[in-house]
């Protein structure tokens, strides 16, 4: 076959690889677990920050400003949880606020004596957000660290071992995993 002959297949790989992930967020679309998440993982980055570097009153300062909105997404990630995993929620919210603070620590101690200097501005930026919609934009925007990859779109709940099997497979979720 000649060099030509193989450039066409070559090439339309190439355009359906490029628009597999735009399909699959056309059909996935934006899910309100999506801001939750990003929110939490904040919320911990920012509590991590705080008892690492001694800024609790700036942490403080950061729940009191936000805390209307904080408790909103704390419920919509309950409803994710409820909605995902039925009589486990609990369970595995719990377990989920655990691994997040656990990852988010290992990196501070990664990091060793930058931390501080590297989070301890982020306070200043939270400061001066001025909405609720500033600072979800602001947490989907700093790419926090999450201790798995949860799938975030509207879906249908599945129930026993379906969603054992469900749970054991990689998501397609946006959320990044520790290293």
């Amino acid at each position: 076959m000649s060099l030509l002959a193989w450039r066409r297949p070559a090439s339309l790989l190439a355009v359906m690889a490029l628009a597999a992930p735009s399909a699959f967020a056309a059909t996935c679309g934006e899910s309100p677990a999506h801001e939750a998440f990003d929110v939490q993982g904040l919320k911990s980055e920012l509590m991590v920050t705080a008892l690492s570097c001694n800024a609790q009153d700036r942490y403080n300062a950061f729940v009191g400003k936000f805390r209307p909105n904080l408790l909103a997404e704390e419920d919509r990630l309950q409803g994710y949880f409820r909605t995902t995993y039925g009589k486990n929620a609990k369970k595995e919210h719990d377990d989920y606020i655990t691994q997040l603070a656990n990852v988010q620590s290992e990196g501070g101690l990664r990091a060793g004596t930058i931390f501080c200097m590297q989070r301890v501005a982020m306070f200043d930026e939270v400061n001066a957000l001025e909405s609720n919609a500033d600072l979800a934009h602001y947490a989907e925007a700093k790419d926090i660290v999450q201790p798995a990859s949860y799938e975030t779109c509207e879906a249908k709940p599945v129930s026993g071992s379906a969603r054992h099997r469900a749970s054991a497979q990689s998501s397609h979720g946006r959320h990044r995993t520790r290293a």
